[in-house]
């Protein structure tokens, strides 16, 4: 099965990042359009992308501000069944960032456009988290 990963650092503590990587407001930011969720274990959330694209996934990972994953349990097709997760590591105040999306089913198109859009998310999370900024949803695979 072909896999995603990136590896970034985050000028910011691991607190703050874990913050933005598993709260509904912190997804909010740089991922969904509208998120719900618990921070815990066997929890469930909602991913709003937008109309025809209301995604569910349930938290299959969870150390608090060391490790965060969700399993797809309402997606795309090539979605259903996936890991998207991250692990962090601080150091001083910077914190290591490696973030998977695993399991996917072949190595087609949609992976090949998901891989690259992580990357553009993966930067609007840490221009967020580092400066403040704040792309619109609708802009944000444009920035």
């Amino acid at each position: 099965m072909p896999d995603i990963f990136h590896s970034f650092p985050i000028n910011a503590s691991s607190e703050k990042v874990f913050e933005g990587i598993c709260t509904s407001s912190g997804l909010d930011n740089w991922w969904t359009k509208h998120s719900e969720g618990r921070q815990e274990s066997g929890a469930s959330y909602i991913l709003d992308f937008g109309p025809g694209y209301i995604w569910k996934a349930v938290v299959t990972k969870f150390q608090l501000n060391k490790s965060f994953e969700l399993q797809m349990t309402e997606a795309d097709a090539d979605w259903l069944g996936t890991k998207v997760g991250f692990s962090l590591n601080q150091k001083n105040n910077l914190t290591a960032v490696s973030f998977y999306h695993t399991g996917w089913p072949e190595n087609n198109e949609h992976f090949r456009t998901s891989n690259y859009c992580w990357a553009m998310y993966l930067r609007i999370l840490k221009r967020f988290i580092e400066f403040g900024e704040l792309v619109p949803y609708g802009k944000r695979l444009s920035v």
